[in-house]
């Protein structure tokens, strides 16, 4: 059975106490890397600790790719490189994968392995499941994730913390990070939502869908529709009410649908009636 981390137990009980008053949830720590065999006798081992999208807050979004753990640093792709028989196909930022909200959570880290020879995998991730919870009405974060597509094209996802997974010479291994959002995403400023657009954060699709925003191609970039996003916006508001307190995301939903979450003999679900406190002034969305 996999159990909650404790940092995200710690920041679910601040935002019921504090009326969330806090920032979101984010990921504690992720070592990713695979390990293989030059040859029988030549063992290599890779391994790092990128980072993830801290949370966002009252008064502004979350920052991309934080590194929370002391000294830890993005490994530039040639170092690697250099040293093991791997090709970093793509190191950047993982779109899209922030929870939403007006203040929403950074982006985390995409990066793309090819290993050039049979490896291992080597996740050691909290957040291989559920994402990181938003409070206060935002939007969880994507889940952490580790998959592996060989060279036939067949895609696996690897489990949170295993070295069990194999592959065959030539497999592409992406690891992903994320972070979880603040505040009920359509109240993010329309102007916020084309700016993530125009600058690759956030798909146009991603933009309607979560945040109501309607953008039309103005020039060389997207703006904000006013009188066709007011629309959307109060349909969606009407349609979810007031906003929860946490949101744990869709896989939380499906995982507790199929019985999947657990609770000690007699302790109620501590999200239950718990709703998001207005936004006071200053605050992003208010």
């Amino acid at each position: 059975m996999r159990r909650l981390p404790s940092p995200g137990v710690f920041a679910a009980c601040l935002s019921n106490a504090t009326g969330g008053r806090m920032p979101a949830d984010h990921e504690t720590i992720r070592i990713r890397g695979l390990t293989g065999r030059r040859t029988q006798d030549d063992f290599y081992l890779f391994r790092e600790v990128p980072g993830g999208g801290s949370p966002g807050r009252p008064r502004a979004d979350g920052s991309d790719v934080v590194h929370i753990v002391p000294d830890a640093k993005n490994l530039p792709a040639g170092f690697p490189q250099s040293r093991r028989p791997i090709l970093v196909e793509q190191l950047g930022l993982a779109r899209d994968s922030g929870g939403a909200g007006p203040g929403r959570a950074g982006l985390g880290y995409d990066k793309r392995i090819r290993a050039l020879g049979a490896c291992r995998p080597i996740p050691n991730a909290d957040r291989p499941l559920p994402g990181c919870s938003g409070v206060t009405g935002g939007r969880a974060g994507g889940s952490c994730a580790v998959p592996v597509t060989d060279p036939d094209g067949r895609r696996r996802s690897s489990p949170g913390m295993c070295d069990t997974v194999t592959a065959a010479p030539g497999p592409v291994v992406r690891i992903v990070t994320t972070g979880g959002g603040r505040a009920d995403p359509p109240a993010r400023e329309p102007e916020r939502v084309a700016h993530d657009e125009r600058v690759g954060n956030v798909p146009v699709a991603a933009a309607r869908r979560l945040h109501g925003a309607v953008l039309r191609r103005q020039g060389r970039g997207d703006r904000v529709d006013a009188a066709a996003t007011a629309a959307p916006r109060a349909e969606m508001a009407a349609a979810r009410g007031r906003p929860p307190m946490s949101d744990r995301g869709p896989c939380f939903g499906r995982l507790r649908a199929e019985g999947r979450v657990a609770r000690p003999e007699g302790c109620p679900d501590p999200a239950a009636g718990r709703f998001a406190e207005p936004p006071r002034p200053g605050d992003l969305g208010a």
